[in-house]
């Protein structure tokens, strides 16, 4: 009778029916749902990898979440961010998320910073949460997130995407655990790896990697099996295959104790160093008889067949950056002014800046194809 009183002051009957199937498990038991139910986690992004990451934390029973995110749903989204619908589109997407959990799982706690995170608001914002997912999808937010949790002692459990291939592991889990510098101990050059706006992504590609983060989340939270801690998990969706890596603290370590300019590190602040002009004033340019341009498209082929602008010419920054276009452009330019275009604006800056090695001067197209298409002509597809 004592251990039925101390148990239905933990969970209620409800709970006890909700999380019956997992607590039934040998592994799990009452213990381990108390547990989730005292535990908080914070996840950094509520798109790809926080959709399956807080749908199964707030599914699994987890006391508080909180969601960081400063982004809105939008169409494109929702071949993979599974965690908002239709019905949300325009909405704010820590509103949109916590519709969802909360339609789930009405007593999870959830809080919510619609706001981008930063040297100057994360110790604050991770402070009163036990773990940490990133579920980030650009290099200065999760060195960002990395650092502040090695220098808060937060274990973090990390995910990334691109294409057909996802990774996951655990890093800084205690004093001797590796943490993301250990992975990549200096971001790849601006524009290497192109973002899922540019790259593409396979849709349920972020829901395996984000369900892999929520497992070794409840795991860490209930204390069951082995972690990922020291292992890089590498899944590869067109093989349908895991590879595990292992993956050790750096010797000597990496000294993390202060935050820095995390822009300014992964070169992500290249724009101020080109000339840029608006799509009105390609528009001007483009009416005016006397003036001559040549608008230079440097996406893919395949970007191409979804969505032009009418006058531009193909060439792919793959095809500057390895030099094999690069008389062709001179021979054709003939003293007209350059501008450069890709979708939104980071490659066709990265063109300008290997064209500056074979001193050709360009404009950058502000906000791309997809300003051009917002701005002028809406009869242009975005994607």
């Amino acid at each position: 009778m004592g251990e039925s009183t101390h148990i239905n002051l933990a969970l209620s009957n409800s709970e006890i029916l909700r999380y019956s199937r997992q607590i039934l498990l040998p592994e799990f038991g009452i213990e381990a749902q108390i547990l989730l139910k005292s535990a908080s986690v914070l996840c950094i992004g509520s798109g790809g990898l926080g959709s399956p990451l807080l749908t199964y934390l707030a599914a699994a029973g987890l006391g508080k979440i909180g969601i960081v995110d400063f982004d809105i749903v939008d169409l494109s989204n929702l071949h993979r961010q599974i965690i908002h619908s239709t019905t949300t589109i325009g909405s704010s997407k820590t509103s949109s998320a916590t519709k969802r959990i909360k339609e789930i799982n009405p007593t999870c706690n959830v809080e919510t910073f619609n706001l981008k995170i930063n040297s100057r608001n994360v110790f604050e914002i991770f402070q009163s949460y036990d773990y940490i997912c990133d579920g980030s999808d650009n290099f200065p937010t999760r060195y960002l997130v990395n650092d502040a949790c090695v220098i808060l002692g937060k274990p973090l459990i990390y995910g990334s995407i691109f294409q057909f291939e996802g990774q996951a592991s655990v890093f800084n889990l205690n004093s001797n655990s590796p943490n993301y510098r250990d992975l990549v101990p200096s971001p790849p050059p601006p524009g290497m790896v192109p973002s899922c706006a540019e790259g593409g992504v396979l849709g349920v590609l972020p829901g395996i990697i984000g369900t892999i983060q929520a497992t070794e989340t409840i795991k860490l939270i209930t204390g069951m099996g082995t972690s990922l801690d020291g292992r890089l998990l590498v899944f590869d969706a067109l093989k349908m295959s895991f590879r595990e890596l292992t993956l050790e603290k750096s010797n000597p370590p990496i000294v993390i104790n202060e935050l820095i300019d995390y822009e300014y590190f992964c070169g992500t602040n290249q724009i101020s160093s080109v000339d840029s002009i608006s799509v009105f004033e390609l528009k001007q340019l483009i009416q005016n008889s006397n003036s001559t341009i040549l608008l230079v498209d440097v996406r893919t082929v395949l970007e191409r067949q979804l969505a032009v602008i009418p006058n531009s010419i193909s060439i792919p920054l793959a095809s500057i950056k390895d030099g094999s276009k690069i008389e062709f452009l001179k021979k054709i330019v003939k003293g007209r002014k350059l501008i450069i275009h890709c979708k939104k604006g980071p490659r066709s800056i990265q063109a300008i800046h290997e064209l500056r090695k074979y001193d050709v001067q360009a404009f950058n197209l502000d906000g791309g194809i997809e300003a051009w298409s917002n701005k002028i002509d809406g009869s242009i597809p975005l994607y």
